[in-house]
């Protein structure tokens, strides 16, 4: 285990029975009054990634902005946020996606992303995939090509990457 996992593992929060009973929530804010162990996430995946000429990183609201940005400015690509809907004020694409509860919705700009970009999606967590997937599936509509997802922590139980495939995908953590 490197050091910054390890640190990373005894620096997040569980927080039991949020947002419902029943739910062990993932709470990254100890992480985020850390400028060291964020420099570490975005050194982490900026060496993943330095060698796949990437044009934009795509955040999904709102944890993935606080990822994306750094990661975006390391790599000198652009920084495209995918939005709730109602967030974005120019001309955009929205994309539905499965909740456990109904459907949530992401919005892009159209023109955030280029025929041929290529785009790694960043997020805090992975669970079961569908915000991720929905994301990508903006992406791929604007023409843009997915290089990978980069999370910092996967519940592995929810098989959220296998939802992803065959695309890429990095996460420091596992649980």
């Amino acid at each position: 285990m490197s050091d910054l996992v390890r640190r990373l593992s005894s620096t997040i929060r569980d927080v039991p029975d949020f947002p419902k009973p029943g739910i062990l929530f993932k709470d990254i804010t100890p992480v985020l009054a850390q400028p060291d162990l964020l420099r570490g996430i975005t050194d982490h995946f900026t060496e993943l990634y330095r060698g796949e000429r990437v044009d934009a990183v795509v955040g999904m609201e709102s944890r993935g902005f606080i990822f994306g940005a750094p990661l975006a400015m390391a790599l000198g690509a652009a920084f495209v946020p995918a939005r709730k809907p109602g967030k974005l004020p120019y001309d955009r694409i929205s994309e539905e996606y499965a909740l456990e509860y109904g459907t949530a919705r992401l919005d892009m700009h159209t023109d955030a992303v280029s025929a041929g970009h290529r785009v790694v999606i960043v997020d805090d967590l992975v669970a079961t995939g569908g915000t991720a997937l929905a994301t990508a599936r903006l992406v791929e509509r604007l023409g843009g090509s997915l290089v990978g997802f980069a999370f910092v922590i996967e519940l592995g139980f929810l098989d959220g990457r296998k939802a992803l495939a065959p695309h890429r995908v990095d996460a420091l953590l596992t649980y």
